[in-house]
């Protein structure tokens, strides 16, 4: 015969409330992540103001100590991002394993003529030297953002992303995340592609 339960046996609604947490939460991630499947977008390329518009005002300093065939590696400032090419600037760091797993991705995009600029977002110079000594260097400049106010000013989520900016300035799109030999030939090369058939704006960028 079961023993009659008296108040103090029945758990509080506060009780049960809190156990009920973890479960709607669960619940909610599960249907913003089915969501994203079923939507056809990429995940990874999450919307950014600055799509379209000129690129923040930048003037970063060069990553001190960084050589390439001996020269030392420039930084880079709004200038260098409208020159008529298209240009991807990466925010990397030495402390992100996800910018490991993507860093050989870089080197090949460099390899097939990709011009690349590297943003090092609150790093130390001497860890960020030996992470592009490490693994090779597909920067052709890596401005510093020790304080992470660039970072900022460009929107960044979180470390890797990957901008692709247009010849006169301009971002043309934001990949959040690290990239793979997928994601590079599906979805980045075709932003690239894109970056390259777009007509220059009639106003100027930041300089």
């Amino acid at each position: 015969m079961t023993a009659p339960t008296t108040p103090g046996d029945r758990p509080s609604p506060l009780r049960r409330a809190l156990f009920a947490l973890p479960v709607a939460l669960v619940a909610v991630g599960v249907w913003f992540f089915y969501g994203s499947l079923t939507s056809g977008r990429d995940p990874a390329a999450l919307p950014s103001a600055l799509v379209g518009r000129a690129a923040p005002q930048t003037a970063l300093p060069a990553l001190e100590g960084l050589l390439a065939n001996g020269a030392p590696v420039a930084g880079f400032s709004s200038a260098d991002l409208a020159t008529g090419q298209v240009t991807l600037v990466n925010v990397f760091a030495s402390w992100c394993a996800p910018c490991r797993q993507e860093h050989p991705v870089l080197m090949r995009l460099r390899e097939q003529g990709v011009r690349i600029l590297g943003l090092n977002y609150k790093d130390t110079a001497e860890n960020a030297r030996r992470f592009l000594g490490g693994l090779g260097n597909p920067y052709e400049r890596v401005g510093v953002d020790a304080s992470g106010r660039a970072g900022v000013e460009w929107g960044v989520y979180g470390v890797p992303e990957t901008f692709v900016v247009t010849g006169d300035g301009r971002v043309a799109f934001k990949f959040v995340g690290p990239l793979t030999m997928e994601s590079a030939e599906a979805t980045l090369k075709p932003q690239i592609e894109k970056a390259k058939a777009a007509k220059p704006a009639t106003d100027k960028p930041s300089s």
